[in-house]
């Protein structure tokens, strides 16, 4: 069974020597999606909507950290020091952790 998976799948498991930048495992990935699997246990005891929407929020954030290279305690300080800053209506898409880089160098 196992010799006929994997003759059935070769496309597939050789893709990446076709592109070097393609990693040879799915690891990185992996790890990720571990977090939201723990946090998927805790998210069934959330009392509110609300509250388990904030957790998702706040999950989603601390991985777009990881995924920009950010570190995610330098990017909450930055932000909880320029949000109460701005105008309730102001764009703050420059407070993203994707734009921090960008934002502490300029």
């Amino acid at each position: 069974d196992a010799v006929s998976y994997t003759r059935n799948q070769w496309e597939y498991l050789t893709r990446y020597t076709g592109d070097g930048s393609m990693p040879i495992d799915n690891n990185l990935l992996e790890r990720d999606i571990r977090v939201f699997v723990t946090g998927r246990k805790s998210w069934l005891f959330s009392d509110t909507v609300d509250g388990a929407e904030a957790s998702a929020v706040v999950y989603s954030l601390m991985l777009t950290c990881r995924a920009s290279r950010v570190e995610p305690l330098a990017w909450l300080r930055h932000v909880l020091t320029e949000l109460p800053q701005r105008a309730g209506d102001a764009d703050i898409t420059d407070l993203l952790p994707i734009n921090f880089h960008k934002a502490a160098t300029a």
